[in-house]
């Protein structure tokens, strides 16, 4: 007599959100504009713009790119503006700030563009552990978006969850 091997997670009609799903595929660079200051601490309006009209952009074709300033200095904020202008037209997408608000960012904006009805009434899983790094910004709005239409939001994966939330059973 055979044993039949019933797999109850397949069962359970748990759906599963791999937020590695969003995680922008492409490389990434930064443009720091330290590089471009006087000293480490000045930036002289002639002398960027002049570095900037010298600057391969090919280095930057098609990547994601976050701007940012490492030094310790005041940057204006056109200088931003400035750099945007010309990687604008090469990059994949830009983004202020280092290359880990860069990923965040890009997942939000991924998020933003997710359907939600797949969820509506689902017990969700959003899975943890996996092969990149997931920024805590992304598990945050997720959550965010699925409370509002979830049965239960957990996380981890279908075979060991962390309960998040669960929808009060409504007594009519």
């Amino acid at each position: 007599m055979e044993a039949t091997i019933v797999n109850k997670v397949a069962e359970s009609g748990i759906v599963t959100v791999d937020l590695e799903d969003f995680y922008p595929k492409g490389e990434i660079e930064v443009f720091d504009l330290k590089e471009y200051l006087f000293m480490g601490l000045i930036l002289k309006e002639k002398d960027y713009r002049a570095s900037l009209q010298t600057t391969d952009w090919v280095k930057y074709q098609g990547k994601y790119v976050a701007i940012t300033c490492t030094a310790d200095a005041v940057i204006p904020m056109w200088a931003y503006m400035l750099a945007a202008n010309y990687l604008q037209p090469v990059a994949k997408d830009l983004v202020f700030g280092d290359a880990p608000q860069l990923i965040s960012t890009l997942i939000t904006r991924k998020l933003a563009g997710l359907n939600l009805e797949e969820y509506t009434d689902k017990r969700v899983v959003i899975k943890g552990c996996g092969e990149v790094s997931i920024p805590e910004s992304a598990y945050v709005e997720m959550t965010a978006k699925l409370k509002p239409i979830a049965k239960s939001i957990m996380y981890g994966e279908p075979c060991s969850t962390v309960p998040i939330y669960k929808k009060a059973v409504s007594k009519e």
